[in-house]
């Protein structure tokens, strides 16, 4: 953990004070990501059979989970976990609810309709880690806009525990919406069952959903192959930026970066404050509570990349932010409602001293699957609009082609495209035939 002056750093400093720690995705992981696909598409359900034995250590003797694991894992959870799972599904049923698009038909000219049709991705893969810590809020995450979207077919894979069992709670919350064909596999040889389907395994057309190294690189792999399937978005390690005045308090701020630091050793946490006290007291509050925490083996690897950055100005920080552009962006400033107009770059923005980041992680209705790695520049979060397609339809009418169809054919033929021109001027030609006396 570094507590910086920014105004003290060169360009080079400033650079490296908002350097991710790097990427996990290196050439040996790829090369490990593609033998383990090559090795799904050639044995199977064999293969992800023996890639249980290895990785999870586990003997499995089939992949699905059969109804009485279900029933066990509904009767495992306590009546407040169990109401703690509904309300975030409600939440965030009620905010992807009202994403779902439009379909649109209008007249761009007399005789010539244009519209838009919404259609649901008909199978989507849906991936739930349970390494470290099994993750049903990322079921609730996925399961629901699937649902909303009208998925027809949503298959879900989430790694077995050593029991052989999959995570009670990820089972829960996954029939609590709606879906109930999960597969105990796990890592980099789910992506590639759920890309090229296996006997056990049907084939998706895109798969959703966070995962360590093999896992991202497996997706992008996947989706670079015709044959494969389509990714979510592309994402890294977890990260979270904050911006505070001396309003904030230290402790606050301290469990916001913790927040995600406990993630994953390659997680990043950044403070950019005015208050060189905040600051001081922040590093303090950080250094107390990581012994307490029961992540605190992964802590102390991640507090490695945290940046505490003491910034002149409020604008300072908004403009180090935007060219961050991070997962997570919280700010909790006096007004902080009052800045967010000159915010442009960030997967999710949290807004006050009472809206922590856990909760758009867990219940307040948004989605916590985002880009990362400074793809929050181009790319938004998970949303409806990721299980839906776009498709346009268009229809002329006779006095349509009269109207428009010579427009087509002159830009065709400027462009040196004599068929397209064709097919417009033979229709062209047959009306003009066809109002002849």
């Amino acid at each position: 953990m570094r507590t910086l002056d920014w105004q003290t750093l060169d360009a080079a400093a400033q650079a490296e004070a908002l350097a991710r720690p790097q990427a996990a995705l290196s050439e040996a992981v790829n090369a490990q990501a593609i033998a383990i696909i090559d090795r799904v598409r050639a044995e199977g359900d064999a293969a992800l059979l023996g890639f249980a034995r290895q990785f999870d250590g586990v003997e499995l003797s089939s992949l699905r989970v059969p109804d009485e694991e279900f029933a066990a894992a509904r009767t495992s959870l306590s009546g407040v976990q169990l109401q703690a799972i509904q309300t975030a599904i409600a939440n965030v049923t009620a905010f992807h609810r009202a994403q779902l698009p439009e379909a649109l038909s209008m007249e761009t000219q007399p005789g010539v309709r244009c519209e838009r049709l919404i259609r649901p991705i008909q199978s989507v893969g849906l991936y739930v880690p349970a390494g470290s810590a099994p993750l049903p809020s990322t079921v609730v995450m996925l399961a629901v806009p699937a649902r909303i979207a009208g998925c027809a077919q949503r298959v879900l894979c989430t790694p077995a525990q050593r029991d052989g069992r999959a995570s009670a709670a990820v089972l829960v919350a996954a029939q609590l919406c709606g879906i109930d064909t999960v597969f105990k596999v796990g890592g980099a040889q789910a992506i590639a069952a759920m890309a090229y389907g296996t006997a056990s395994i049907p084939k998706v057309s895109k798969i959703f959903g966070p995962g360590n190294a093999w896992v991202t690189a497996a997706k992008q792999l996947v989706a670079a192959d015709p044959q494969g399937a389509a990714l979510d978005l592309p994402a890294g390690p977890s990260e979270v930026l904050v911006i505070a005045d001396d309003s904030a308090r230290a402790d606050f701020v301290a469990a916001d970066l913790l927040a995600q630091a406990e993630h994953d050793p390659s997680a990043q946490a950044i403070l950019l404050t005015t208050s060189s006290t905040l600051a001081a007291q922040v590093a303090d509050e950080i250094n107390a509570r990581i012994p307490q925490l029961s992540r605190r083996a992964i802590l102390e690897r991640s507090v490695e990349a945290i940046r505490l950055i003491v910034v002149p100005t409020i604008e300072t920080a908004l403009q180090i932010s935007d060219r961050y552009a991070p997962e997570h962006l919280l700010i909790e400033t006096r007004e902080p409602r009052a800045l967010l107009d000159r915010v442009n770059n960030a997967g999710s923005v949290f807004l006050g001293h009472w809206t922590p980041e856990s909760m758009g992680d867990y219940c307040s209705g948004t989605n916590h699957v985002l880009p990362t790695y400074g793809y929050a520049r181009t790319y938004s979060g998970l949303s409806v609009l990721d299980f839906v397609r776009r498709m346009t339809v268009q229809q002329l009418s006779e006095d349509g082609m009269r109207a428009l169809g010579p427009v087509a054919a002159t830009l065709a033929n400027m462009e040196g495209l004599d068929a397209h021109a064709s097919a417009v001027d033979l229709r062209l030609q047959a009306l003009a035939d066809k109002a002849r006396p």
